[in-house]
């Protein structure tokens, strides 16, 4: 009986203490493959808030760094909600887009943000000039969907973009297409 009991009362401290040692800090310990996009959307915040919060200056995070994530309040994640469920629209643009690939010779597979696109192929993620779109920002890509702006590239400059495509095929099959790109807020 004594035994049960201890069991009962292990397993209640357990799950409380550590659920709530979790929430109550406030934090996030940065897991391999995550980025800011990722966790900002896990926790209902912006990257710009967690950037922000953290003083990062750039997208990359690594792992085992802990992040504040002091925004998973009732009002950030209203916030969120309120403007994923409005769609509010920051700008258009016209672009001429290409597609690309993370198979090719020399490769990483890891965006500007930290997105590993070869683990990850389903992703939808574009290559952005942070001048014109920021990175990490969600975009509606006209004939693509929604996605990303997860990368950079040395020649996507002004309103020019790469969609990533998970195959060489697809991406050949993509082409150079002039789109409309919508950057939410």
């Amino acid at each position: 009986m004594k035994k049960l009991l201890f069991y009962i009362a292990s397993s209640i401290i357990l799950v409380f203490g550590i659920s709530g040692t979790a929430s109550a800090s406030g934090t996030y310990k940065v897991k391999n493959g995550d980025t800011l996009w990722s966790i900002a959307k896990k926790h209902k915040v912006t990257v710009s808030q967690l950037k922000s919060w953290n003083n990062l200056k750039s997208d990359t995070v690594k792992p085992n760094q802990v992040l504040k994530i002091s925004g998973s309040t009732t009002k950030a994640k209203s916030t969120v909600k309120r403007a994923s469920a409005n769609k509010t629209a920051y700008k258009t643009i016209t672009v001429k887009a290409s597609a690309y690939t993370a198979t090719c010779k020399g490769c990483s597979g890891i965006t500007a943000t930290g997105l590993n696109l070869k683990k990850n192929p389903s992703i939808k993620a574009i290559a952005v000039d942070p001048k014109v779109i920021p990175l990490g920002s969600k975009v509606y890509v006209e004939g693509y969907g929604y996605a990303v702006a997860a990368d950079k590239g040395g020649r996507i400059k002004g309103n020019r973009i790469d969609v990533f495509m998970p195959s060489k095929a697809k991406a050949i099959q993509w082409g150079v297409k002039t789109v409309k790109v919508t950057v939410y807020k």
